[in-house]
């Protein structure tokens, strides 16, 4: 009598893998989607607890407002020292968003038709306004940089709140005609 038992379907590349390679296989496949899971969570915000975002939020809000307004008490006393302060606080106020939203839908947002002409000027400004007071050493294109910076920011800014461009151009045009 010969019993016939069911074959096993295994593809060529399984057949050829030992039981202790595909356990290590599977705990190596296990790291690895903890680690994409770990990396995820840092690009995520939303990962974080809504305590946690609010509060590094404010850490890097308040870091930034707190080198603008040193870097503008440098001013006259070191123009370097002005436009690396003010330029680290704008970056510093830049990157405090990406805590409340994260930084892969904050990159997103930023170059975004409405907000592209306002990421590019900002962030060659503020490339710019180091370069004018670091290598060149001109104050016044150092200066002008950090004004362009401003104006830029400003403007991104006001892109994420509703109508807030529009008003301001209307505002401007009426002081002007």
């Amino acid at each position: 009598m010969m019993v016939h038992s069911k074959p096993h379907r295994r593809s060529d590349y399984s057949a050829s893998v030992t039981r202790p390679e595909q356990r290590a296989m599977r705990e190596a496949g296990a790291h690895a989607h903890a680690y994409v899971t770990r990396r995820k969570a840092v690009l995520d915000a939303s990962s974080l607890s809504f305590n946690t975002r609010l509060k590094w939020f404010a850490i890097c809000f308040v870091a930034g407002v707190f080198f603008s307004i040193l870097g503008t008490g440098l001013l006259w006393l070191d123009i370097k020292l002005f436009a690396v302060f003010y330029t680290l606080g704008n970056l510093a106020a830049l990157a405090s968003t990406c805590f409340l939203m994260g930084p892969m839908k904050q990159l997103k947002k930023m170059f975004e038709t409405t907000r592209l002409p306002a990421t590019v000027i900002m962030l060659l400004c503020f490339v710019l306004t180091l370069c004018a007071a670091l290598w060149w050493k001109k104050k016044v294109l150092a200066l002008l940089f950090c004004i362009l910076q401003f104006l830029s920011m400003t403007w991104y800014s006001l892109s994420y709140i509703p109508y807030a461009r529009d008003a301001v151009i209307k505002c401007c045009s009426s002081l002007l005609s």
